[in-house]
């Protein structure tokens, strides 16, 4: 079920930046900061992942293509392309284009930037 509209801030006039957010303390913010230690794990897992099957790119940083991450993570977790959106969000791996699809995009670079 949803989370009830008193669980959110209200219309703007507030604190910058809080409008849409959980309220301190709500089940609701349990939740986010619950799926928000999901997604790092999960990103830290690819990241991983990355590093010891990868090759090292001319950047001297480990790169693998789309096509071997997708084979390697099947029996990992079905939210790959999930994963890769938010890694790249938060600075950790680059690659070309804006969604990748198996088959179409298996030989796209994917890169770690750090």
């Amino acid at each position: 079920a949803p989370a009830p509209a008193a669980a959110f801030r209200a219309a703007p006039g507030g604190a910058a930046g809080e409008y849409g957010r959980p309220t301190p303390g709500s089940k609701t913010e349990a939740r986010a900061k619950k799926a928000a230690e999901w997604v790092e794990q999960a990103v830290e897992k690819l990241i991983g992942v990355i590093q010891e099957h990868g090759t090292t790119g001319p950047s001297g940083l480990k790169q693998i293509t789309f096509g071997q991450i997708f084979v390697l993570y099947q029996d990992i977790s079905d939210t790959l392309v999930g994963i890769l959106l938010r890694a790249r969000k938060r600075g950790r791996l680059t690659y070309e284009g804006a969604m990748l699809f198996q088959g179409v995009h298996n030989d796209v670079v994917i890169s770690l930037t750090q």
